[in-house]
């Protein structure tokens, strides 16, 4: 099969809406280059947060790797990420236990933990000051109450995740924040994503990978000696294998309709705000729409939530003044304040899955074409997960969880 005309190759979507916390002017994308003129093993389509891990990964492997992307790395959804890097998924573990059962669902989460520490790790030796550990604070809402978040933290406990349930009094003495009960987890942490993006990818073109940008690539064409990717304006090159880091503009030829596209909402304080609870921890909600909150190095509050079902540009910026002030007067009371200023908002286009985990594996109507689609509430930790089974199926190792995430895993639903 090929891509052909009829159909884009992937979406085109303007992705973010508003101002981030990350200073654009520092922001040192790597420059861009030609297309390869020689054949690559991989490319990499997509040079955000996902493209990058995968390219630094694969190139530590020793394989020739070319980004290509249609806007400056790291400037699209990944630039509208708040960067809290959790373990703990979108859907609770005990309502996915009830689904898949326990054993299964355990399998999953634990496989995403051991990612997430295994890429803390590898960030640490990279060295930059890249990371800031903090603890996760999972507060009782609509979703879990308090009786339901000890039942979460037993069997997070069961299964070696690090969890405890705190009361309401013990959480509001410990953190500083109003009372409620909630789950403190260990093992998270945060990043500024842009910063993070951009040093992967300096690192896998010290290796001698190749990026280009913005390059719109409309087709793909297998062959003999694995895909040639053909450019909107006729160029084009080859590739042993083709991974598709896309992001939320969908490669929808090729990636299930279950991974769905919403709107996200985010404001941010001014620097020197935090801290106004303790530890540092980020803290999110057992609540549709849910809060979450984190600090940033400079002492931004960071806020957000409010998702809504519709990816549409307009209708989502309308909305983000409005979701603003939600989420500020959520924030304050959260924190037991009276008023919290924020000073910076934005909205952005966000995906999700009926599990809330991400699609990885193979594609199944082209051969040598691989799908990492980090839907879900843990983009960046599943692209760190992307990457370690991605380079086992390259390697053609086999990676005994890769099912758990593979692509379409809900035909049958």
């Amino acid at each position: 099969m090929t891509a052909g005309a009829a159909l884009a190759l992937t979406e085109a979507r303007d992705l973010r809406t508003g101002t981030v916390p990350w200073r654009e002017k520092d922001w040192l994308p790597p420059a861009t280059g030609e297309l390869p003129s020689r054949d690559v093993d991989i490319a990499i389509l997509g040079g955000g947060i996902m493209g990058a891990i995968l390219a630094d990964r694969l190139t530590a492997q020793g394989r020739t790797v070319a980004v290509i992307d249609r806007r400056a790395p790291g400037t699209g959804s990944t630039a509208a990420s708040t960067a809290q890097l959790m373990w703990a998924m979108d859907v609770p573990l005990t309502m996915l236990a009830e689904r898949l059962g326990e054993r299964e669902a355990a399998r999953r989460w634990k496989r995403v933990f051991a990612a997430l520490e295994r890429f803390g790790k590898h960030l640490d030796s990279i060295g930059g000051d890249l990371k800031q550990d903090s603890p996760t604070l999972y507060l009782a809402g609509d979703l879990l109450g308090p009786e339901a978040l000890q039942a979460e933290a037993a069997l997070h406990c069961r299964h070696g995740l690090p969890s405890r349930f705190l009361s309401a009094d013990e959480m509001a003495e410990r953190y500083a924040i109003a009372p409620r009960a909630g789950l403190v987890s260990t093992g998270t942490y945060a990043i500024d994503p842009v910063r993070t993006c951009h040093a992967l990818l300096d690192r896998a073109l010290g290796r001698g990978a190749s990026i280009a940008y913005p390059v719109d690539i409309a087709a793909l064409h297998p062959s003999a000696r694995g895909i040639e990717l053909e450019t909107e304006d006729g160029r084009s090159f080859m590739a042993g294998n083709v991974i598709l880091a896309t992001g939320y503009e969908r490669a929808r030829l090729f990636l299930p309709d279950a991974f769905s596209l919403l709107s996200t909402f985010a404001i941010a304080a001014p620097p020197g705000t935090a801290p106004l609870w303790n530890e540092n921890a980020m803290i999110w909600e057992a609540s549709d729409p849910y809060l979450y909150v984190r600090a940033s190095r400079d002492g931004r509050i960071i806020a957000g939530g409010e998702d809504i079902d519709v990816a549409d540009k307009d209708t989502r910026d309308r909305l983000l003044p409005g979701k603003a002030g939600i989420i500020a007067a959520k924030l304050a009371a959260m924190l037991g304040k009276d008023k919290i200023d924020w000073e910076r908002a934005w909205a952005a286009t966000f995906g999700s899955s009926p599990d809330g985990l991400p699609a990885i594996g193979r594609a199944r109507n082209m051969d040598n074409l691989w799908i990492a689609a980090g839907f879900g509430g843990n983009g960046i930790a599943f692209a760190a997960l992307a990457a370690e089974i991605l380079d086992a199926s390259l390697r053609e190792k086999a990676d005994q969880d890769a099912r758990c995430f593979d692509p379409y895993r809900f035909e049958n639903d």
